[in-house]
């Protein structure tokens, strides 16, 4: 799986607050993932593939992902909570910045175009198992994915001193601004697409 805006978010709150509130953002979007895989057998993919659609997708999901990566430099320092310490944030309010980044409109554009085509071509109106089987498929994937991430996190946490983990926030931040970037030259190329 590629590293995504998720993945970011996951290890900065997973290296600041611990494994569950690193897990819970993986939750967060695992239940938009299950949404969307839901919502694209329904026949959302078709409507998310047009490009007048996804052309202003792009474009927020630059903008939003520029705020979360400049919101995780501003508070890089802050609420880090030690090995063994009780985080003060609490594990919903995790769970919902994992909600947050998955319903980010980039999120939704890398599922129809990745996930989309994959979950597409095993659409069968005769054989609608086979399409539930992929869609559970990916999500075993990226629970796997998710909880061999926040194993390593939590135990590469317990070494890390509070500037560590500032710097990962920092570098995360700058990681997200640059997923941004990328999101702003997909926009300019599907604009130049229809022009």
């Amino acid at each position: 799986m590629p590293v995504g805006a998720m993945t970011v978010e996951m290890t900065k709150q997973g290296l600041k607050k611990g494994f569950m509130h690193g897990w819970a953002v993986g939750l967060g979007g695992m239940t938009v993932d299950l949404l969307l895989i839901i919502a694209l057998y329904m026949g959302l993919a078709s409507v998310l593939a047009i490009s007048y659609i996804q052309i202003p997708m792009w474009l927020i999901g630059a903008c939003f992902l520029a705020y979360l990566g400049y919101d995780s430099i501003k508070h890089s320092a802050q609420d880090i909570t030690l090995a063994g310490e009780k985080p003060s944030q609490s594990f919903f309010s995790s769970y919902r910045n994992g909600l947050l980044v998955a319903l980010s409109p980039g999120n939704l554009v890398f599922w129809v175009s990745v996930f989309g085509a994959v979950l597409s071509d095993s659409y069968d109106m005769t054989q609608p198992t086979k399409f539930l089987i992929v869609g559970a498929g990916i999500l075993a994937g990226i629970l796997v994915h998710d909880v061999g991430l926040l194993a390593m996190v939590a135990l590469t946490r317990k070494v890390m001193s509070p500037t560590m983990i500032k710097w990962v926030s920092i570098i995360a931040g700058f990681i997200l601004i640059g997923f941004s970037g990328y999101f702003v030259y997909q926009f300019i190329i599907a604009l130049k697409g229809i022009l």
